[in-house]
């Protein structure tokens, strides 16, 4: 009974190695578009921390300031850069003649099949 489990078992999982097809154009172009999304939206929050930073520490020297006390001297940094609207433009697909999916053709040097045809061959 154990054995025929097993032979089961084994028999089924090897549906599961089987490979995906490609995916589609479209499916690839949306994956493309999504990435350039999350890219962009990992800009933005880049941003808006360095937004949140400022103001953090504009207050903190305004709070010593106020209150009589020394602050150290503040490190310059690199001002915010605002990413933007997200604009995406996709890549320009090349058609398959133009992308050189084709291999150019060469001229032979010598026949494919150098075996004799059983037509011309001799009989025995």
């Amino acid at each position: 009974m154990k054995t025929a489990f097993a032979l089961l078992l084994a028999a089924l999982s090897t549906s599961a190695l089987a490979k995906l097809p490609p995916p589609s154009p479209e499916a690839q172009a949306k994956a493309a578009e999504t990435a350039a999304r999350a890219a962009w939206t990992a800009k933005v929050d880049s941003y808006q921390l360095c937004q949140a930073q400022d103001r953090v520490a504009a207050a903190y020297f305004a709070s010593a300031r106020n209150a009589g006390k020394p602050a150290p001297q503040p490190v310059s940094t690199a001002p915010c850069s605002d990413p933007g609207p997200f604009v995406y433009s996709p890549p320009e697909r090349k058609p398959l003649e133009a992308a050189g999916a084709h291999s150019p053709s060469e001229t032979a040097a010598q026949p494919h099949n150098t075996e004799t045809p059983d037509a011309a061959a001799p009989k025995k």
